[in-house]
């Protein structure tokens, strides 16, 4: 596995590592996938799932039983909804992006793909997605994961991550060199 040495070297990754062998070794691997992106999407639309996640004065068992609660309402499958309660026995909620973001690459990479973090200014639609995984493709010459995420910061274009690769379109980015230039 290309990068799960690197993956495993911090909290976040060993987290992700345990869970994408339980969920390999149940075949679970989709559902589990399915499940963390059902998190994922909840942390970006939630502020107080978001809060729940980061709050440092919610005790264990309270954050435990709000997790519970959250697991049952998304319907996320049983290995994600224990994994969850064990982050928030560990007070390791807080490390829940990074951990959904490692196992998504150790996921890819199971599966002979290469992961690409993509931040846009705007959410992309499915069409948009389905044209930028054709183009990646044909740039890397293998299958892409895509693990999206927004930051409206950029004001327009994209911040394509491959590896050690990154490719920045984005507005901002232009916007700072054009000053920069403009400096002298």
């Amino acid at each position: 596995m290309e990068n799960s040495a690197g993956i495993q070297a911090s909290l976040s990754g060993r987290y992700a590592t345990a869970l994408f062998e339980l969920a390999r070794d149940s075949k679970a691997l989709g559902q589990v996938e399915d499940s963390l992106g059902t998190v994922a999407k909840a942390l970006a639309e939630s502020t107080d799932f978001k809060a729940l996640t980061a709050s440092p004065l919610v005790s264990r068992g309270d954050a435990a039983k709000a997790v519970a609660a959250v697991a049952k309402s998304l319907k996320l499958d049983a290995t994600t909804a224990n994994f969850l309660g064990v982050l928030a026995e560990n007070r390791r909620l807080g490390q829940l992006p990074a951990v959904i973001r490692a196992f998504r690459q150790l996921a890819a990479s199971h599966r002979g793909e290469t992961t690409a973090e993509v931040v846009s200014a705007h959410p992309l639609t499915a069409d948009q997605v389905s044209a930028l995984k054709q183009q990646l493709r044909t740039r890397i010459g293998r299958e892409v994961a895509i693990d999206l995420s927004v930051d409206p910061s950029l004001l327009g274009g994209l911040v394509v991550k491959i590896g050690s690769q990154m490719i920045d379109s984005s507005i901002k980015t232009r916007l700072n060199s054009l000053a920069h230039a403009m400096k002298g």
